[in-house]
């Protein structure tokens, strides 16, 4: 998937393309998120606006739990798509080894949404990414996910170790151990 022109495309099969509401996919530098590392550069965030369909919708009148889980996936591959070059998404795939997340409030058909993520920390094969959905009228948090993504070499379709370059922008130091000394 990718952003294109206010639009999260799919290549995957069986995965119809998602509208998003009007404008372009953005990277906001400015929003900063507290980290365990404060010696650590506030990570960059990037920001993908988001339309409520009636589909999305339960039988409660709500959006669907499993709804914001694909949420957070689009703007995480978007963000791939935008943030890495044409060579580092040709080599590199990434796949999903975990997910987190905690509901705050209800997202309803008519809620303008924005899903907001930024990168973790990683260890050689572990990258941790953050994600939140938030109602553009009140900016309340609506969700808040964690996901832990592996890298895959796209030719072998095996784990890989990413380049320093790749390492670098979608990922933050870690906290220096306290306990160490």
């Amino acid at each position: 998937m990718w952003c294109s022109g206010g639009r999260v495309t799919s290549t995957a099969a069986n995965t119809p393309p998602h509208p998003v509401a009007s404008g372009p996919c953005r990277t906001y530098d400015s929003l900063v998120e507290p980290t365990d590392n404060p010696a650590a550069p506030a990570p960059e965030r990037y920001e993908l606006p988001i339309t409520v369909l009636p589909d999305d919708i339960d039988d409660l009148g709500h959006v669907n739990n499993v709804v914001y889980l694909r949420w957070i996936q689009d703007v995480a591959i978007a963000h791939w798509g935008a943030a890495a070059t044409p060579e580092q998404q040709a080599e590199v795939a990434w796949v999903a080894l975990r997910h987190e997340i905690d509901y705050k409030l209800p997202t309803l058909l008519g809620d303008g949404v924005v899903a907001r993520t930024w990168v973790g920390t990683a260890e050689t094969h572990r990258f941790e990414r953050n994600t939140e959905i938030v109602r553009v009228r009140d900016q309340k948090v609506l969700a808040r996910g964690r996901t832990v993504w592996c890298p895959i070499n796209r030719a072998t379709g095996r784990l890989t170790r990413v380049s320093e370059a790749v390492r670098q922008r979608f990922s933050v130091p870690a906290a220096p151990d306290a306990t160490a000394g």
